[in-house]
């Protein structure tokens, strides 16, 4: 591995974003190959995600990597594009976090560790309504819609967004998996979801899980 390579994994281990950042376009302006590149920055991800899976790292930790590898990739996936490569997917995920509720922190962490194990990631951010979920899904066609909820006011939103994939067709094509300090494993399947879980890499997990990819 490169020095630069090393000092990129560091950054990440580190927490530096702007770190990661500068050692990404230093290796892809001597050559590197980004999918090497890409690579390298998700193995340290996902040994912080196992780490903290263990509880020997904590949330903070899992932030912190996440926000220096989220700029790095950045860089790496322009650099994808422009030399058309594309990393393998493990198949396309629709996450947002539900319509009246502006919190980003666990559903951006398991926006970035599965696009560290794999899959292609449609973020479409906080206080997301049913209708652009459903815009989503038809323009995206993912296998999975995750949704987040943190408040117990906001919670139903994911049974409405429900309701409208069974309303408009659309509930026997993808797989609903649900989340956030609202969620309980009994309100999941009180309103039809596939699946629960209460942390991000346990999360991503059973993505893998339920698309029979391991786990």
């Amino acid at each position: 591995m490169s020095e630069t390579l090393t000092k990129f994994k560091e950054a990440i281990l580190a927490y530096n974003a702007k770190s990661a950042m500068d050692f990404a376009t230093s290796a892809i302006e001597e050559g590197e190959d980004p999918l090497i590149i890409a690579d390298a920055g998700i193995e340290v991800l996902k040994q912080i995600g196992d780490s903290f899976g263990r509880g020997d790292a904590w949330l903070p930790d899992l932030i912190g990597a996440s926000n220096a590898i989220t700029n790095a990739m950045s860089v790496i996936e322009k650099e994808l594009k422009k030399r058309g490569k594309k990393r393998h997917s493990l198949g396309t995920i629709v996450i947002g976090t539900v319509y009246g509720d502006i919190h980003n922190i666990g559903k951006d962490m398991v926006a970035t560790l599965a696009a560290a194990e794999g899959f292609e990631v449609i973020d479409l951010g906080v206080d997301v309504t049913s209708g652009v979920f459903m815009e989503a899904i038809r323009e995206h066609n993912p296998e999975i819609l995750a949704m987040s909820a943190l408040l117990t006011t906001t919670a139903p939103e994911q049974g409405k967004v429900i309701k409208m994939l069974k309303d408009e067709g659309f509930r026997e094509k993808v797989k609903v998996i649900v989340g956030g300090g609202a969620i309980t494993s009994e309100f999941a399947a009180s309103i039809g979801a596939d699946g629960y879980e209460p942390t991000a890499p346990m999360g991503v997990k059973l993505f893998k899980k339920i698309l029979g990819k391991g786990e």
